[in-house]
């Protein structure tokens, strides 16, 4: 269920972010291209983009440690730019997908993928202390 909750919210963080022209950032749905086809589209590609931070994020910040610290976190912005690319290679395969037109503009836009995943994370995420104990009334 959390997956699905990740994905949602990824897909809408991922339509929020082609919203704003100048990043070059671009979903094209599959054909016919309707509303439900873009959707869909966007699902999908949150999809893809989920597994490739779960499966090469995890493997680019071990390898990428040292600059990590050296950069005092800062290149996590560029690896999520690497992992956002990599999601537009994967589904450039197809006639449909997710388009970056630059690399720097794909580092922005995962940014603001990441802040808008942050605030839906602290929105949705039960708290565990309110869970925890007996409400006062």
């Amino acid at each position: 269920m959390g997956f699905l909750i990740r994905v949602v919210i990824n897909a809408f963080s991922i339509w929020v972010v082609t919203l704003i022209p100048a990043l070059g950032i671009q979903v094209v749905p599959f054909s016919p291209g309707g509303e439900l086809q873009l959707v869909i589209s966007l699902l999908v590609i949150a999809a893809i983009f989920a597994v490739v931070n779960a499966v090469v994020g995890r493997v680019l910040k071990v390898l990428t440690f040292l600059l990590y610290i050296l950069t005092l976190g800062l290149f996590s912005l560029v690896v999520n730019g690497i992992l956002l690319w990599l999601t537009a290679w994967i589904t450039g395969f197809w006639s449909w997908g997710l388009r970056v037109d630059s690399f720097w503009w794909g580092v922005i836009a995962a940014l603001l993928i990441s802040v808008i995943n942050w605030v839906f994370g602290l929105i949705l995420r039960p708290r565990r202390d309110r869970l925890s104990r007996p409400r006062d009334r």
